[in-house]
């Protein structure tokens, strides 16, 4: 039995669920719409990584590797889904928490995204050369 999916998807979605909701529900911060906002968008990044973390499966790996090349799902549509999922998700905990200061953390964070991504992508043309390029062509970031 594959019991790849409980730690790829259900163990993050329901670490993470509880998190979102311990900082939603006793974390700093004025109550109101913004801290509202920041749930929401807290939600859809944690969806957001779950979904392309789940779509990659065994393909999934911290250094960039060319495994198989997936465009599929998320995939068909952004590149780097998990890159801005996550970005997308500490947005909403910093609404959540009214610290601008955690912005500081995702302005430090994009260029190292950009980087990483510009990193897998030579790592993914160089091992699917024009299937790549043609699926960049069609995809965002």
């Amino acid at each position: 039995m594959d019991h790849g999916p409980i730690w790829r998807v259900w163990f993050p979605m329901i670490a993470g669920l509880c998190a979102l909701l311990l900082v939603f529900m006793f974390g700093s911060g004025p109550r109101g719409p913004a801290r509202w906002l920041g749930l929401v968008l807290g939600l859809i990044g944690l969806s957001g990584v779950i979904v392309a973390r789940y779509t990659l499966g065994q393909s999934f790996s911290i250094a960039p590797k060319a495994r198989v090349l997936v465009t599929r799902g998320i995939y068909s549509r952004i590149r780097n889904p998990i890159y801005v999922s996550g970005e997308v998700f500490l947005i909403g905990v910093a609404l959540m928490l009214w610290r601008p200061s955690i912005l500081v953390i995702f302005l430090v964070l994009i260029p190292i995204q950009i980087l990483r991504a510009r990193r897998e992508a030579a790592v993914l043309e160089e091992k699917f050369g024009e299937e790549y390029r043609e699926y960049r062509r069609r995809t965002w970031f």
